[in-house]
């Protein structure tokens, strides 16, 4: 079975080449960047496919550990629903305080950065896997 690195470039076709493929552990972190960055209902056939993200980025965080919680069980569902190569799955959700400084317009902003790790075991070969990312928030960006 192939699978294929995303974006499809199908000009490759065209020109008489093979799509371009990855290994097992890339697709299934490509796979996980979707569902966090997919909203609920976004997907018309699995409207329980995504991460709640992107309704709690612009609620006022009262309690960071409170709000990491929320995020950390809205992925774990959604991944352990919808992303079956991989299981013992487990999620740390942190978030942490960034001070960027912009020299040119010589101005500092600090933002609120969300990292979230994801572990497991890879179901075909018992091999243990990690993801992590990190999202700014309002606005959400990478």
């Amino acid at each position: 079975m192939s699978l294929y690195k995303k974006p499809l470039l199908f000009n490759q076709l065209l020109r008489g080449r093979d799509l371009e493929t990855q290994d097992l552990g890339a697709s299934i972190s490509q796979y996980l960047e979707l569902i966090i960055f997919t909203r609920f209902g976004e997907h018309r056939f699995k409207p329980d496919f995504g991460c709640e993200i992107w309704e709690l980025d612009f609620e006022l965080i009262v309690s960071e550990s409170t709000w990491e919680e929320k995020l950390r069980q809205s992925l774990l569902k959604s991944i352990t629903t919808h992303e079956h190569r991989i299981y013992d799955v487990n999620l740390d959700v942190r978030i942490k305080e960034v001070n960027k400084f912009y020299p040119l317009r010589n101005i500092s902003e600090i933002k609120k950065r969300v990292e979230i790790v994801v572990t497991g075991r890879i179901q075909q070969t018992g091999e243990n896997y990690m993801f992590s990312t990190a999202l700014y928030l309002n606005p959400l960006s990478t």
